[in-house]
């Protein structure tokens, strides 16, 4: 049995953070918190006030790319996620 602390899908988590990251203005705002939805890792991202239009892309491309590389990561994990951009 794992440890409910630990990260499951830990590849997934630190392409999302890396990429969100290195997008936004203020990178120490960011956080990633897991849960467990429907036989999926559900991955919500917050950041800082401000940044979520840059996070988000013009029509939501941005967001878009964002959840398809961390989907192809958590593939490494034999996991499948969802990825939420949270205010």
């Amino acid at each position: 049995m794992t440890d409910p602390n630990e990260i499951s899908s830990p590849t997934a988590v630190a392409v999302l953070t890396h990429v969100v990251r290195s997008i936004v203005d203020d990178p120490d705002a960011v956080n990633v918190a897991e849960t467990e939805g429907r036989n999926r890792l559900r991955l919500e991202v917050k950041v800082g006030p401000g940044d979520l239009g840059r996070v988000i892309g013009r029509r939501g491309r941005t967001a878009q790319s964002i959840r398809t590389l961390v989907r192809a990561a958590a593939a490494k994990d034999g996991r499948e996620v969802d990825v939420d951009f949270v205010d």
